[in-house]
């Protein structure tokens, strides 16, 4: 996070309250240096609110999902 461009910004930016807001987090993310790690804090600590990684709080819950089945695949 001390690498990311969200250092730059208020920090209210990356918990939006609408749809405008969270393409506006996106974009910021879309050229940050750290966004996978980032996107990987949020999923590995099971973060539900803001954008993290350029994802909104329904594609992370749509990744954990895929994620889920792919394991249970897996076994």
């Amino acid at each position: 996070m001390g690498r990311g461009k969200c250092r730059e910004m208020p920090p209210d930016t990356f918990f939006p309250s609408d749809g405008v807001g969270v393409e506006v987090a996106r974009r910021i993310c879309a050229e940050c240096a750290v966004k996978e790690p980032c996107l990987e804090y949020a999923m590995v600590n099971h973060i539900d609110h803001g954008v993290w990684g350029g994802t909104s709080e329904r594609e992370r819950r749509r990744i954990a999902r895929h994620r889920r089945l792919i394991t249970v695949r897996s076994r």
